[in-house]
């Protein structure tokens, strides 16, 4: 059977495919598109999807679509599906089941609570879940405007990033801050007596995020909200951080493994609070938790609801995207009229990026098949040396250009990563934080984000051999197997796909060395 998840259509929309049992391919439209056409199907994702899988359109069973999407497109999205996937059977998921889906079943779990949390959706903005064997019960719902994804981006607005876009700073910004409003966003988040947020409304300018907060909430902190200082911000970031973790946390019954999804599921610190807080056995993140994380999660409740008996579709790869044969990027390159080192085994790709990396070289590593979701997994990854003092100024300041309290991950084979840090399971796919062991604070001194906290990603062989392979020969040559990583974009692009991607946003960075396949481009 080859089922074809749809997902995120208003926005971050994406593609994947379940064929045979297996997750083969899975796409967002704007890493393809480099545009975002709130309320269009992702036309370049499926093709892409199934072009991969080697099947046409006509060969797909199922048509799996996430809401929502936007008001009266039913027909035209229903006609458009028909027409250009003529013998598929077409099945509408609702957004939240659609995120508890690709959480759940994504899990190594046979019974988990599944929590969905994220600014608005269908409009439900959050749920809890029961899943048990191959079936998903809901058992408690959060309504807009009860939100507390909304919530988080009004104080991302207050405190001077962009709503709906930014909210991701705030969570790193928290880290230097201090709790001293901690209590009083505890009491805004709970109106109502219980575990399940219910937010006081009067506390919120209206129903806009626009002017975010009313007078009285500047007055009861003693804030002046024409003149925050650095410190107040910090502040406000950390008191929300810590309140909205405590609020998650509560939401959940003790005893049973945590699932989440949705975007606040891509709040790290939040999911380091989860796994540190006792509560839970184990946690999953499902990486691409997200709008576009839907489509899987559409893809999986059509495999289990058309085969309530069938096995889970192993969850064992993020690498979902497409890769590019070395003539493909020697094309482009030549294309491009660009002079470039051919590497002639995998030995020799090794060994130079490690060169680059011990002159303190800031390297793009483009390899195999592109991430699914926003985070750079070893494959369209931006690498540096720890052992660099400058590496993390000169990547937030000459390639990345952003803030400096944003740190990067630290990239470890998962067998060396205790040597290090202490992090949990979901580091795999950078879905958590760790802390570094006081030993090495040192040495990791500039990832450090605050109470020791660092961006940890564990990788093991079976994952991503060439990197593994990477880091275990820095290791070798350095007696220390980390490198700095962060995803290969510039200036709010989505993650590199294709070679030519690459290759613009190498030359247009500071970026010294680019590998990508064989090839190496240094300036």
């Amino acid at each position: 059977m080859n089922i074809l998840g749809i997902g995120g259509i208003l926005h971050d929309a994406s593609a994947v495919l379940l064929s045979g049992g297996r997750l083969v391919s899975a796409i967002e439209e704007r890493k393809l598109t480099h545009t975002e056409h709130p309320g269009a199907l992702p036309t370049a994702a499926w093709r892409q999807c199934l072009g991969i899988a080697g099947i046409s359109p006509e060969e797909v069973d199922v048509v799996s679509i996430a809401r929502p999407w936007l008001t009266g497109t039913e027909e035209r999205i229903h006609l458009e599906l028909t027409e250009r996937f003529p013998n598929a059977r077409v099945i509408v998921v609702d957004h939240q089941l659609a995120h508890a889906a690709s959480a759940y079943y994504a899990s190594p779990f046979d019974e988990a609570t599944v929590l969905t949390l994220d600014r608005l959706g269908d409009f439900r903005c959050g749920a809890r879940w029961q899943g048990c064997g191959n079936t998903l019960t809901v058992e408690q719902e959060l309504y807009y405007p009860d939100s507390l994804g909304d919530l988080y981006g009004r104080v991302a607005r207050l405190i001077g990033f962009r709503y709906n876009a930014d909210e991701h700073k705030v969570q790193w910004l928290s880290a230097s801050g201090q709790p001293r409003f901690v209590a009083y966003f505890d009491e805004l988040l709970h109106a109502r007596q219980g575990d399940w947020p219910a937010l006081r409304r009067g506390l919120l300018n209206a129903e806009s995020a626009n002017g975010a907060f009313h007078p009285r909430f500047f007055s009861d902190l003693g804030l002046d909200a024409a003149s925050l200082s650095d410190i107040d911000r910090a502040d406000l970031a950390r008191s929300l951080q810590d309140a909205l973790a405590q609020a998650v946390i509560r939401m959940a019954p003790a005893g049973l493994p945590l699932c989440l999804a949705g975007g606040i599921a891509y709040n790290t610190l939040l999911i380091e609070s989860a796994e540190r807080s006792g509560r839970f056995p184990a946690v999953f993140v499902q990486p691409a938790a997200g709008n576009g994380g839907t489509a899987l999660g559409a893809a999986y409740h059509a495999w289990h609801s058309m085969n309530p008996a069938a096995a889970r579709v192993p969850f064992d790869s993020m690498f979902l995207g497409p890769e590019f044969s070395s003539e493909e990027i020697k094309q482009v390159l030549e294309n491009c009229k660009l002079r470039f080192r051919y590497l002639l085994t995998t030995e020799n790709l090794v060994q130079a990026g490690i060169e680059e990396l011990a002159d303190f070289k800031i390297v793009a590593w483009m390899q195999g098949r592109m991430e699914f979701g926003p985070r750079a997994l070893g494959n369209r990854s931006i690498l540096a040396s720890p052992l660099n003092p400058y590496s993390t100024e000169n990547l937030n300041a000459y390639i990345k250009h952003r803030e400096s309290f944003r740190k990067f991950a630290a990239s470890v084979p998962a067998e060396d990563a205790s040597r290090y840090f202490d992090v949990g399971d979901n580091a795999r796919f950078l879905a958590t934080v760790g802390r570094v062991r006081p030993e090495h604070r040192n040495t990791f001194a500039h990832a450090i984000l605050g109470d020791d906290i660092v961006r940890i990603h564990t990788v093991s062989e079976a994952d991503n051999p060439l990197f593994y392979r990477l880091l275990k020969a820095q290791g070798a040559a350095t007696g220390l197997p980390v490198l700095y990583n962060t995803s290969f974009n510039l200036f709010q692009d989505p993650l590199v796909c294709t070679p030519r991607d690459a290759v613009r946003s190498f030359y247009s960075s500071g970026i010294d060395s680019l590998f990508a396949g064989p090839f190496l481009l240094t300036k």
